[in-house]
């Protein structure tokens, strides 16, 4: 997974404007690209594009996180229930239970990190 850009960068492009997420982030061939829109002891904001095929392996989070895609499909997989999801849908992971993320086609998700 590649993070591309600057955290500040990103940041500074949303502060006191409407942006377009799915632009904040681009794909890249055979590869899962991150950026980090915020982080703030109260939670972050990261932004992924997915090539298709690719996947984030069964893991687990010590927060609750949302889940917003943004462009294309997915499957997020939570507790061994697969979860298809695309644009426009959000769906929340729990904390602590195990979960995973796959592209079935390009596609992209802002994760919202919630801390305790």
């Amino acid at each position: 997974m590649s993070e591309e850009g600057s955290k500040g960068s990103v940041l500074e492009s949303c502060v006191g404007k409407g942006h377009d997420l799915s632009s904040l982030v681009e794909y890249a061939e055979d590869s899962v690209v991150s950026k980090t829109v915020l982080d703030k002891k109260a939670g972050t904001l990261t932004l992924f594009a997915f090539d298709k095929g690719q996947r984030l392996s069964e893991h687990r989070a010590p927060f609750d996180a949302v889940v917003e895609v943004i462009d294309g499909t997915g499957r997020i997989t939570i507790d061994g229930v697969d979860n298809d999801v695309s644009a426009g849908q959000i769906i929340i992971m729990p904390a602590d239970v195990p979960h995973s993320v796959t592209a079935e086609e390009r596609f992209k998700m802002l994760l919202i990190m919630i801390r305790n």
